[in-house]
């Protein structure tokens, strides 16, 4: 099935151990679904949580549409998430392990032109392994860089 993606959180694979990710519908309206079309959304804050049983997605950023003519939304209220019953049971087993967040890794359309988020259960990281992942990225592009000198020459 083909996607469009809106708009992807690079950050969290920094910041973030991502231990399973899951697919969840949003409540959108009107003005906010051509602002997503536009690409017009930033995920870098973002964050859900689990509130009287649903799910819903804060902090996430989506710029308001300037040919709207109805009153304009806030652009960081928060959004009702849709999942299954059981999927949001399983997750509030999950969230309440010390150190577990939910956060949002990309927002993108599927072919019936359904707006989609993809949630991630992450672990944060310490800052040690930020800077082994950097050093362990670095040296293999060093190593991939070196190999493609190797058969150049």
């Amino acid at each position: 099935m083909a996607q469009k993606i809106v708009s992807k959180n690079k950050k969290a694979f920094h910041d973030y151990h991502i231990e399973e990710t899951m697919e969840a519908g949003m409540v959108l309206t009107g003005p906010e679904v051509k602002s997503l079309r536009a690409g017009k959304a930033n995920l870098r804050d973002g964050y859900a949580q689990i509130r009287n049983g649903e799910l819903y997605l804060y902090n996430v950023h989506i710029s308001p549409y300037s040919f709207a003519t109805s009153t304009q939304q806030d652009p960081l209220r928060p959004r009702k998430l849709l999942l299954h019953r059981r999927e949001i049971r399983k997750l509030i087993g999950k969230l309440h392990e010390k150190g577990i967040a939910l956060i949002p890794l990309k927002i993108y359309f599927i072919g019936s032109g359904k707006a989609k988020v993809e949630l991630a259960l992450a672990r944060g990281k310490k800052l040690y392994d930020k800077r082994a992942a950097l050093k362990e990225k670095e040296s293999s592009r060093d190593i991939e860089r070196s190999m493609r000198r190797g058969r150049d020459e």
